[in-house]
């Protein structure tokens, strides 16, 4: 994916990312609430030599010293330090409990050893932070004395207590505003993280750059997504000034510039599925091309669920079927619609075998006529994928226009339509996307499909005042 594919992912899943990171930062604030406070308080030991006179000796010492040092720092966490501390203070703990408590840090370069321990009573804590510390100056001189040969001069290393540890006056933990800006942190990497995960497991077609990792075929038109569209289905009839009827009319404008010199002007008009808006598509391409003219004839070759017929308030009992059988002949049962050059071939009744119809000998000779006799002809077919009546018929006509429905057909759809097209040697003119997004990360750049972003047609009123 791309920067932008990111940035159009985050601008779709900003309300989950949000939540995510807003959730994050009440799991912080309520781990520091429900933790119990605790407190840390430090004693220091400084570690020393008595012998030496001169620079050498001193040097040495001090050398001596330093390395001693990181033992003596070790021993603080061992039984024979901690266990004396806790008869000393009556603590109701093992030895293992308290060395989990305690720690002992030797700063480099220094013969300084501190002591720290953590506990959730702040006088408590520095109580044990002293103690240790007198235990470990205690054991330290007994260690050294007992290593000393009888008649050798005692040990020169010496350890003093310099700093008694004080009372705490707050907390170390929890560290509420570092708890809540971790929280935080993950809620917004895991909102991201699941907004990707989304992303790349959602096989639906989205926008054009969806179109074009399935299909080289060119996208001609994109119908933008009307909540209204099942009460007024014949938008470019019912509100022609609308920014969705401009979109029809824009598929119509580049429906003229395919194969502008082929003869054979006809097209199917089908989908991968159902319900993606193709009847819809038909109906109102073939009303934008009447009204600018061209003589069109929309024939319903969904012979399984016609819908044509409803759609234009139209006779429907008799129509391609019926042709198709020699039960009736083209000219009878075309039926004029409004008041442009549109003729609609209702699919009649519906036969039991509708994919022989289709790909009959009689099938084609009405396809020849219908070009002869009009300057556009629409078939509206049923999907691509289950059945196979669109695919049949494509091969005789001069053109398959592929509807995509934005946000409901997949990838894979879109592929086996494309597949079952390219299988018989069926011409594919373009793809159409229908539902669009108005609003959204997925709306950019679908203005230039009709007159979006503010710019439309003039009110009725100011159209008729003339100066």
């Amino acid at each position: 994916m791309e920067l932008r594919d990111y940035l159009r992912i985050l601008r779709g899943s900003w309300v989950l990312i949000t939540l995510l990171t807003l959730l994050g930062i009440g799991a912080g604030a309520a781990y520091s609430i429900v933790t119990t406070p605790k407190f840390s308080s430090s004693a220091k030991v400084f570690v020393s030599t008595s012998n030496g006179t001169t620079v050498s000796e001193l040097q040495q010492g001090n050398t001596f010293t330093q390395q001693r040092v990181k033992t003596y720092a070790d021993l603080v966490s061992t039984p024979i330090v901690l266990l004396p501390v806790i008869d000393q203070l009556s603590l109701d703990l093992t030895g293992e409990q308290l060395a989990e408590q305690v720690s002992a840090t030797a700063p480099l370069d220094t013969t300084l050893i501190e002591i720290t321990v953590t506990d959730v009573d702040p006088a408590l804590a520095a109580q044990i932070a002293t103690a240790v510390s007198e235990s470990l100056t205690d054991v330290v001189s007994s260690i050294e004395a007992s290593e000393t040969p009888e008649g050798e001069p005692t040990s020169p290393v010496r350890l003093t207590l310099v700093q008694h540890a004080a009372v705490p006056q707050s907390p170390v933990s929890p560290n509420v505003p570092l708890n809540v800006a971790l929280g935080g942190l993950v809620g917004l990497a895991l909102g991201i993280g699941l907004a990707v995960l989304r992303e790349t497991l959602d096989t639906r077609i989205r926008n054009e750059r969806d179109v074009e990792l399935v299909t080289e075929t060119p996208i001609i038109g994109g119908i933008v997504f009307d909540p209204k569209a099942s009460e007024r289905p014949l938008i470019v009839h019912a509100d022609p000034r609308s920014p969705r009827a401009e979109s029809f009319r824009t598929l119509r404008t580049n429906l003229y510039f395919l194969d502008a010199d082929r003869a054979n002007r006809s097209f199917v008009v089908t989908s991968s599925v159902e319900s993606e808006g193709k009847s819809t598509t038909t109906a109102n391409l073939a009303i934008a091309l009447a009204d600018a003219g061209a003589r069109v004839l929309l024939v319903d070759a969904d012979l399984r669920r016609p819908k044509q017929a409803d759609y234009l308030g139209l006779e429907g009992a008799v129509g391609l079927s019926d042709v198709l059988i020699g039960r009736a002949d083209l000219q009878d049962v075309v039926q004029r619609w409004g008041r442009h050059s549109m003729f609609v071939l209702p699919a009649g009744a519906i036969p039991p075998n509708p994919s022989e119809l289709l790909g009959s000998t009689a099938m084609v000779e009405l396809i020849a006529e219908a070009n002869r006799s009009f300057d556009v002809v629409l078939f509206d077919c049923p999907p691509l994928l289950p059945v196979t009546d669109a695919a049949i018929l494509s091969r005789n006509v001069g053109g398959s226009i592929v509807v995509v429905a934005a946000g409901r057909t997949h990838r894979g759809q879109l592929k086996g339509a494309m597949a079952a097209l390219a299988n018989v040697d069926a011409p594919v003119s373009g793809v159409v996307m229908t539902m669009l997004p108005t609003k959204g990360p997925d709306a950019y750049g679908y203005g230039r499909y009709g007159y979006g972003y503010g710019y439309g047609y003039a009110s009725e009123e100011s159209a008729v005042t003339t100066t």
